[in-house]
């Protein structure tokens, strides 16, 4: 085959260039993106003195792949729980962004002469970040580990959810020019559906089948079926209508409750970094310099309102929170850019044709420039927070000290609130899962039984079929909280309780029979008040069936055991309660075996009283060690989880890299290898008439002696060696060289 295929080639040529760029920009000391994009321009149709890629589309293929394994990776680093223990902050802060970036953006668009559904579209476009952009920045810049990125990340996941919103909304309004509150509420509900069902199924699947066939995980195995479980969410996310990257992170997510995150993590990281690179260097190759020229003015304007929106909404956003005063100027700084999502929604504009020409290449421009921006800005965040506590008025820093410590305070709440919270979430989660079960049930499964059963006795199957299904989530439904501690406290304290409280169990009851009536319509076509009584007498029998109640409870067995994972597995504790310290929070470090702690114990490293670091618990193999005492030694590969603030946590860590002289690292290009050579022996030989052991072989060793047509293989150190011999040798050449 003489010819190679354009995909090849064109990838092949961006990666040279990638490759000589970035080196120069890693010995110049700048982060690895801006190499990339810089690689883009390079590579890309608009610079004229250097050759292109034969076809783009080939170059967006290979981008949208890096954006898939990009969210991939983050959801594996950062769990659902996590995303829970942010769930507020996040919250509020994207509400508080997308509220005051829309605004910003809809008013400088009207003031820049851009038409009225230009400027919304361009408001939703500021207000959307990178996640892909500052996931990348933070492992570059070793800061994935600090408290406020861990916020940030939360921040940057509801603002996906919510771009896929904005979607929905903004093509409703580019079609019919005004707002439909229908398709809003139904987009929301079925992403929350969305997520829902498949946390719930994933949590109780994955876990236990990664347990069970863990003697078959190799690597490569491994490696594969963690690339197929991505790929597959995927395509269900984009078959549900949700964006590649929102199922690549939902996956993520589901496999971080694994044991082998870890090393899925390792594995998947290569395929990560090559795909990432070929997505930052497609972002650059959409920058056109002479459109950057034209458009200059609209593009520094929107550059400016980016950098102090974000700073200004993010940082406002955090603080309101609860969050201190350093961790919300971080975020902020760390908000900076405009995201991959604005090409979707610019995209979204030019095919509706509702915005105008040039606000796509504006868009791009802003979004390269803010990228450019992005690790200076993390950077000038440290600065820009001793600046502010500096001009602070005393009276404003002591009203955010007693602001954020009172959010993190754990107020006592009443049983009433306790008792409806811990019911009605299960609740809603189970409801959810059966509504969605039913749908994948009547949309798919459900026709193939009446092609080959038609009638009444495929509809009796078919609810065969989804009977067992549904009804251990039901029972779960109606039984759930009915003998808690705040339901059996509320009983007995007052009459006037107890009339709320059996409304509480027959609304459950009545959604369960609503269940059982949909599928019973659905299947059998029953008129209302027969459908009522027999969902009754149905959801009576669900009730009082031990075989039902057992599953239900194997079923929430092991789900609760797969959510709190592994007992081994310490990066996933999550501290509960208040902290004393607002800055404080918890890390996982790995023990090189070059570290100047291996071998000592935790009270000779004096961790506690020399760095401020509480040590958690202590991973080895299959062990686990909580809360050691001072006796406990550290080992190569221990996996230690710390508590502590960013700056306790940094010092803690630059104390275990290799202190003073290291090993001096081999020169591999020096380095002589090993080789198989024959040796000769002439009666001028110094081998001559000696055994083995007298001559001292120096870096090598005789494998075999050829003699007289006979093979002599591993010969004895007593041998000797005789004229006409030929000796089969492993070493150096040049030491089997000074032998002869």
């Amino acid at each position: 085959m003489s010819d190679i295929s354009p995909l090849i080639s064109d990838l092949a040529f961006i990666l040279i260039i990638a490759g000589f760029v970035t080196i120069l920009f890693r010995w110049i000391k700048q982060p690895v993106i801006l190499g990339y994009i810089v690689a883009g321009i390079m590579a890309g149709p608009h610079v004229s003195f250097l050759p292109t890629v034969s076809d783009p589309a080939n170059i967006k293929i290979w981008g949208d792949i890096g954006i898939i394994f990009l969210l991939f990776s983050m959801g594996l680093g950062f769990s659902f729980r996590k995303l829970m223990n942010v769930g507020i902050t996040a919250l509020v802060t994207t509400v508080v962004i997308v509220c005051g970036m829309m605004f910003l953006g809809y008013t400088a668009g009207n003031a820049m002469g851009f038409s009225h559904m230009s400027s919304i579209f361009l408001g939703g476009m500021l207000s959307m970040s990178s996640t892909a952009i500052v996931y990348k920045a933070f492992g570059d810049m070793g800061l994935l580990q600090q408290k406020f990125t861990g916020i940030v990340l939360g921040i940057l996941v509801v603002e996906d959810l919510v771009a896929v919103v904005m979607l929905v909304v903004l093509s409703t309004l580019g079609i019919s020019k005004h707002f439909e509150e229908g398709a809003m509420l139904e987009s929301v509900l079925k992403l929350a559906a969305f997520l829902i069902f498949w946390f719930a199924l994933g949590i109780y699947l994955i876990p236990t089948a990664f347990r069970k066939f863990q003697r078959f995980l190799s690597d490569e195995i491994l490696l594969i079926v963690s690339l197929a479980l991505c790929l597959g969410m995927v395509m269900i996310a984009t078959k549900a209508g949700f964006s590649a990257a929102l199922g690549a992170f939902v996956m993520g997510s589901l496999l971080a409750e694994t044991a082998e995150s870890d090393r899925i993590g390792q594995l998947v990281q290569p395929v990560k970094d090559l795909f990432a690179a070929v997505f930052f260097v497609s972002v650059g190759m959409m920058v056109d310099p002479i459109v950057i020229w034209q458009y200059i003015f609209p593009i520094l304007i929107l550059t400016l309102l980016v950098l102090g929106g974000q700073v200004l909404f993010g940082s406002f956003g955090v603080l309101l929170s609860g969050q201190p005063l350093k961790i919300a100027v971080q975020s902020g700084f760390s908000l900076t850019q405009v995201g991959e999502f604005a090409f979707i929604i610019a995209s979204l504009g030019v095919s509706l044709h509702v915005t105008d020409n040039s606000l796509y290449p504006v868009i791009v421009a802003v979004s390269v420039i803010t990228t450019f921006l992005t690790p200076y800005m993390i950077r000038c965040s440290d600065p820009a927070y001793r600046i502010v506590e500096r001009y602070l008025p005393m009276t404003m820093k002591e009203f955010l000290v007693r602001y954020s410590s009172g959010t993190m305070t754990v107020h006592h709440q009443s049983l009433w609130t306790h008792l409806l919270k811990s019911m009605f979430i299960p609740v809603g989660i189970y409801l959810v899962i059966c509504i969605f079960f039913a749908t994948l049930f009547f949309s798919y499964i459900q026709p193939l039984i009446l092609e080959h059963l038609p009638g009444v006795k495929g509809n009796m199957v078919g609810f065969a079929i989804i009977f067992p299904v549904i009804a251990p989530l039901l029972w779960a439904v109606i039984v759930r909280k009915n003998h808690s501690p705040e339901f059996r406290k509320l009983w007995a304290d007052s009459k006037f309780n107890r009339g709320s409280l059996v409304s509480l169990v027959l609304i459950k009851i009545i959604l369960c029979i609503a269940v059982i009536m949909g599928v019973l319509v659905r299947l059998f076509n029953v008129a209302l008040g027969a459908g009522v009584v027999l969902s009754t007498v149905i959801v009576g029998a669900i009730y009082f069936s031990k075989w039902v109640r057992r599953r239900s409870t194997s079923i929430e067995d092991r789900f609760l055991k797969n959510f709190q994972g592994d007992k081994n597995s310490p990066a996933r504790t999550v501290l509960n309660g208040a902290m004393p310290f607002a800055n404080l929070h918890m890390t996982d470090i790995t023990i090189s075996p070059d570290s100047p702690c291996v071998g000592q114990t935790l009270q000779d490293l004096c961790i506690r009283t020399k760095f401020q670091v509480n040590v958690i618990s202590i991973v080895r193999g299959n062990q686990r060690i909580d809360i050691p005492d001072g006796t406990e030694h550290l080992y190569p590969h221990d996996r230690i989880t710390l508590a502590g603030t960013d700056e306790q946590l940094e010092r803690f860590k630059c104390s275990l890299q290799p202190a003073g002289e290291q090993k001096p690292k081999i020169d591999r290009a020096d380095e002589e290898p090993m080789r198989i050579m024959q040796l000769s022996l002439d009666s001028c030989s110094p081998l001559v008439n000696r055994s083995i052991r007298e001559v001292a072989l120096q870096n090598c060793i005789v494998l075999g002696i050829e003699r007289n047509g006979k093979n002599l293989m591993n010969p004895e150190p007593e041998t000797v060696f005789r004229e006409n011999d030929m000796i089969w040798l492993v070493g150096k050449q040049r030491a089997v060289e000074s032998l002869n």
